[in-house]
């Protein structure tokens, strides 16, 4: 394994740290998985579902030979990650008209978000490094989870976090696990910007999605999707998309299990992002060679509300490969699609819901065929914000003095 820049193919020891390339391209892992036995690693994998107290019992360690087999186990900081909900509620999939239909809830992770798919091999990275100070630029998950992961590996973190545009309870929660939180006035990218030149300086291993080896960990949600279909995945994955490295990594993953002839098809992949942050659908829509950033992102939906990508470039990759797509969605058809999946009793985020927006609207617009089956991904927990849940909720409420059973039937 090494680490590869994206432009002009250096390459590094993974025993390194670097957060980008002198000439300043992103880096990425190379690792040759044809060597490797696809049916044997099936069996491995099937063999791990039943641990429960090793390693091995994480969603994301259970496959750590297509993740980082060079990793000692013994540095590895895991909170069994992963092992999260497969879905596929009847009633959604009839109201959309399509053929099938399953959510893949990384909402259910410990910190309540995705994040810890990747962040769990990021921190252990470091850790195997020497690095104790941890550091992200957040709009709120990346922060709860890496505070999380440092705290189990007995490290501090310091997470840099925008004065507007977040979610107050994914601050909570990181300052609850004992993080460091620096607000400042600016966006997400002027947190990246920031631990880009300073980091080193600082002593600081960061973990956000420039970091390979937290797209390395996230690959893991669409091997343990495979495994739970049988490694027959649907014929599209909808991901929702802010710094776009969790597209990145379901597309590098679905790489390797088409490499190793995992599964029998490789899926198209379509993009989401959210109409007032979505600088990336807009460059692919308009076959733009360079992204442009959005310099104020808005929407509804805090954890896309990022309007310079680190990752668009592996992302454009992965969707060249999967012959993917893109699209933008509205904050009303986010919402609309939110309460949706609130009330089939799996719920989510606002971010995550943008994955059956993107749904609907492509349905809509004949890029998916209704014959055709699809996974969406969710994100984020259903508590990541309340904020959005208290304007969602009915202005109208009654309360009552106390209980008769006369008006409680009139509820029924």
């Amino acid at each position: 394994m090494k680490l590869e820049c994206l432009n002009c193919g250096q390459t590094w020891n993974w025993q390194q740290f670097i957060i980008k390339c002198p000439c300043g391209g992103r880096l990425e892992i190379k690792r040759d998985v044809a060597g490797l036995d696809g049916e044997r690693l099936k069996e491995i994998f099937r063999e791990r579902l039943r641990e429960r107290m090793s390693i091995y019992a994480s969603g994301v360690w259970r496959y750590k030979e297509l993740i980082f087999p060079e990793l000692p186990e013994d540095r590895i900081v895991t909170k069994y990650e992963g092992n999260t909900g497969l879905y596929a509620p009847e009633p959604i999939r009839k109201n959309i008209g399509i053929r099938g239909l399953h959510f893949k809830a990384q909402s259910e992770n410990p910190s309540g978000s995705f994040k810890d798919n990747g962040m769990t091999v990021a921190v252990s990275h470091g850790r195997h490094l020497g690095y104790t100070r941890f550091a992200c630029s957040s709009t709120g998950n990346t922060s709860a989870s890496l505070a999380m992961y440092a705290a189990m590996g007995e490290s501090s973190s310091f997470v840099f976090v925008p004065e507007s545009g977040i979610s107050e309870n994914k601050v909570m929660q990181t300052l609850a696990y004992g993080a460091k939180v620096i607000r400042f006035d600016g966006t997400y990218d002027d947190g990246i910007v920031f631990l880009e030149q300073y980091a080193k300086d600082l002593g600081l291993y960061v973990c956000n999605s420039i970091n390979p080896f937290r797209i390395a960990g996230q690959k893991s949600i669409i091997y343990e999707a495979a495994q739970y279909l049988n490694w027959e995945l649907p014929d599209w994955i909808i991901v929702p998309g802010g710094a776009l490295s969790n597209v990145t990594a379901i597309g590098k993953g679905l790489e390797d299990l088409w490499t190793l002839g995992m599964i029998p098809k490789c899926p198209r992949i379509a993009l989401v992002q959210a109409e007032g942050a979505s600088p990336f659908h807009k460059m692919m829509a308009a076959g733009a060679e360079k992204l442009r950033p959005e310099p104020e992102p808005q929407t509804v939906a805090s954890a896309l509300n990022i309007g310079n990508p680190p990752s668009w470039k592996a992302a454009r990759r992965v969707l060249e490969f999967c012959r993917g797509v893109t699209c933008s969605v509205t904050d009303e058809e986010i919402l609309l699609s939110k309460q949706i999946i609130d009330r089939s009793g799996i719920g989510c985020e606002p971010a995550s819901a943008a994955s059956l927006a993107g749904l609907r609207k492509l349905l809509a617009e004949k890029v998916i065929d209704k014959d055709e089956t699809a996974l969406c991904i969710l994100t984020g927990n259903l508590l990541k914000d309340t904020d959005v849940l208290s304007k969602m909720a009915n202005p109208g409420r009654a309360a009552y003095s106390s209980l008769t059973v006369e008006e409680i039937e009139t509820l029924l």
